[in-house]
């Protein structure tokens, strides 16, 4: 269960040949038109899914999100953006709502046309199989290069209340999001204003979906949206609150474990890493330079063979274009103290090599400028990611 754990939904996942095998249409209804969100890829090449989703999400309401997966519909031009307009009209004359209030999306190979035939017969065969328990079949039919799909779920007491939040996710390579991942649906029975909403969904992004890097792509398609049906029956949330609090904590709490999941399933990841800097003069600046760190092809495939070359961290820091002194930066691999200063420490090579094996590797930067924080979830960089790669359209 998850985008149909919380009451007030259903969802259906069947293949209609978008891909040359397997599942490739999702679809999750409300009941009811409901109050809605959705952070959105800042890529300046954005798909036509993510224009039309912009425009009906503006009033901060919708019924359902369709998706599909094996074309992205991006770099379509117009008519992609027909298609995308009548993926939304199929689904709302299917479901019972206006156009508008429903949100589109794709994902898959840029610069191809869906074929629409086929996509026409799996909208209305989805409407038809919307079911309570269709969640997991969502959560597969929207997978590309993902090797399993992701599902989280949770329940907490608000308002007098239980309340449930679901998601579920896509996302293997191009992962370098800026404001959530490839894909992401969240569903939730709380009763919560649309603004609310959104200001949860934006904050949860910003501390779990968009802490994760696997090859510094941030893609043409990135979307995580959220859907709020009422159907628990608690005190709504109309403001700031200990409510409010407690939803949008558990919120980040369920993008977290979305978060870990995605990267761990990486396109040919073997192993995973948290690159933590702590002492910066800002988050932004933390942020940044775990950024730098995470992203680095050398530090990535350090961590593949298992080498504590902390030499390529302490280079990451200083091309990340953040004002540190090298002088004053310490470098930590797992337990092992390995630079004090921007110099190496005297220590044992042997537990350094043991840390760079664990999972997940803990690389940790303390620098001498102020004291603030952040962090980046990344992935090793295989053989493997550079075949699926370079063969992901034949």
């Amino acid at each position: 269960m998850s985008v149909t754990f919380p009451s007030g939904f259903r969802a259906a996942g069947l293949a209609c040949g978008i891909k040359a095998e397997g599942l490739d249409l999702a679809l999750v209804a409300a009941e009811q038109t409901c109050p809605a969100a959705a952070v959105f890829t800042t890529n300046r090449a954005q798909a036509a899914p993510i224009l039309v989703s912009r425009e009906h999400l503006a009033s901060g309401r919708a019924r359902a999100v369709i998706v599909n997966a094996g074309c992205a519909n991006a770099a379509t031009g117009p008519r992609g953006l027909a298609d995308a307009r009548e993926m939304a009209s199929l689904t709302a004359r299917a479901v019972g709502c206006r156009a508008d209030e429903v949100v589109v999306a794709s994902t898959g190979v840029i610069g191809v046309r869906l074929p629409m035939v086929r996509v026409r017969e799996g909208i209305a065969r989805a409407a038809d199989r919307l079911t309570m328990d269709g969640g997991a079949d969502a959560a597969r039919a929207i997978l590309t290069t993902d090797t399993r799909p992701k599902e989280a779920c949770l329940e907490i007491p608000i308002g007098g209340r239980h309340v449930r939040i679901g998601a579920m996710a896509k996302g293997a390579g191009m992962i370098a999001p800026k404001m959530a991942t490839m894909l992401a649906v969240f569903t939730t029975d709380a009763a919560i204003e649309a603004p609310l909403l959104r200001g949860a969904l934006a904050e949860a992004a910003g501390e779990s979906l968009n802490r994760i890097t696997v090859d510094g792509d941030t893609s043409t398609n990135d979307m995580a949206v959220a859907l709020a049906s009422g159907a628990s029956g608690n005190r709504p949330i109309a403001g700031p609150g200990p409510d409010f609090d407690e939803f949008r904590a558990a919120l980040a709490d369920l993008g977290r474990r979305l978060a870990e999941m995605l990267v761990r399933d990486g396109e040919g990841a073997t192993r995973i890493a948290e690159v933590r800097v702590e002492g910066a003069a800002s988050g932004a600046d933390a942020d940044r330079l775990a950024r730098c760190v995470a992203e680095s092809a050398l530090v990535k495939t350090a961590l593949h063979g298992g080498d504590p070359n902390w030499g390529r961290v302490l280079a990451a820091l200083g091309r990340a274009g953040v004002e540190v002194d090298v002088s004053r930066v310490d470098i930590w691999i797992g337990d092992v103290w390995v630079a004090e200063g921007g110099h190496a420490r005297d220590y044992e090579e042997r537990l350094a090599a043991e840390a760079m094996r664990q999972d997940p590797v803990r690389l940790l930067v303390r620098l001498r400028e102020g004291s603030a924080s952040g962090w980046m979830w990344t992935t090793d960089l295989t053989r493997a990611y550079v075949d699926i790669n370079a063969h992901y359209r034949s």
